[in-house]
């Protein structure tokens, strides 16, 4: 595999979270790792997952699922956001596909899309050419898609899940998760499924190989433990909202008491100042105490944030579609913070969810504070 390939430029769509960039430095030592860790893979060598004290700029450890299976530490998230509706907004034709390209050729294994965002056939698109170019195998990428609330009784979870197949032009996908534990009608009433039954039914599209894993996105722990008490299989991966605002500690430690992965999207929450929602906790991008750190380190503070979350044991998917920007957010694993730097971001914890979808309050289901 080519782990060095120049990405493309790209015309950066400012929906996107995204902010400038200082100069990442990248030296003779940097490089060394870089061929190492190539040499490894190589080689079939087992990698530490995680917390590597030999970790490789621009190539994110694996770790491993309670299955057995690996997962890459960091990937690319795809998600641009929904409008006050809940309808996702509308995004450039061919930007996800370049996105996820440019991530490949940076070192990228690890791609998050859903059905729900509209974008499943870009990403499928980008992993097809990458693989036509020879830069990776299809056994190389790890795939995560969702299912979407209209799909919530147990029978239709299978169709949904190979229409997304469908889209993605893939065989399976390596991780399969229920996007929200709330269902919907297609008139936009509730559907009152038990999210026990979906888990029926995405058991099942386990066990019939068209997913490797299962799991769950946007569950509370009351909601997890439900399942893991009540059904015969446990999720592999719990996605939810982590950045220096929610930092969800008591969730990630519940999860992983029971061996089950985090993922973390918006990992960014409101670092940067366009992106940040009137009212919105600190800290931003040019926060001193931040900017500090991350010039003690030569790094920028978005790394230095991703990094905390790293060393959390969460699995962040930051997203952009800018090239510098892309490679920059995987070049965290060279590098480690000191307890006094992880205390200082520590205490940003606000419990302050950027991604707070209101307009579902009134379901049963809904797995926030209301």
């Amino acid at each position: 595999m080519d782990w060095n390939r120049p990405g493309k430029l790209l015309r950066p769509n400012p929906d996107w979270e995204e902010d400038l960039f200082l100069t990442c430095v990248v030296g003779p030592v940097e490089r060394a790792r870089l061929k190492a860790y190539v040499e490894d893979v190589k080689q079939k060598k087992p990698r530490k997952p995680c917390y590597c004290q030999d970790g490789s700029p621009g190539v994110a450890p694996l770790m491993t699922l309670n299955n057995g299976r690996t997962i890459p530490s960091l990937g690319l998230g795809t998600f641009i956001g929904y409008d006050y509706q809940g309808v996702p907004l509308p995004i450039t034709t061919y930007d996800t596909r370049r996105a996820v390209e440019t991530a490949i050729d940076a070192g990228y294994r690890l791609f998050d899309t859903a059905y729900k965002y509209k974008n499943e056939d870009q990403v499928g698109q980008a992993i097809k050419n990458k693989i036509a170019e020879g830069v990776i195998r299809r056994s190389d990428v790890f795939v995560i898609t969702k299912l979407s609330n209209h799909c919530h009784a147990e029978g239709a979870v299978i169709p949904a899940l190979r229409r997304s197949l469908q889209l993605l032009e893939l065989d399976y996908v390596d991780l399969y998760l229920i996007h929200w534990p709330v269902g919907l009608r297609r008139d936009g009433s509730y559907d009152e499924t038990d999210y026990l039954d979906t888990w029926k039914g995405m058991i099942e599209a386990r066990a019939r190989g068209l997913t490797k894993s299962i799991g769950v996105s946007n569950f509370n722990q009351h909601q997890i433990d439900r399942i893991i008490s009540l059904s015969k299989m446990k999720p592999a991966a719990v996605q939810i909202e982590v950045n220096l605002n929610i930092q969800q500690h008591s969730l990630i430690a519940f999860c992983h008491s029971h061996d089950i992965a985090v993922i973390a999207y918006t990992p960014f929450g409101s670092l940067f100042h366009r992106r940040a929602a009137y009212g919105a906790p600190p800290p931003r991008t040019d926060t001193p105490v931040l900017r500090r750190i991350a010039d003690k380190h030569h790094k920028t503070v978005p790394q230095i944030v991703l990094r905390y979350l790293v060393e959390l044991g969460v699995i962040p998917i930051p997203k952009s579609v800018t090239p510098k920007n892309i490679e920059m957010n995987i070049e965290v694993f060279d590098f480690k913070l000191t307890r006094e730097e992880k205390d200082v971001l520590r205490d940003f914890e606000r419990n302050y969810r950027t991604r707070n979808i209101k307009f579902w309050k009134d379901s049963p289901h809904y797995p926030f504070e209301k």
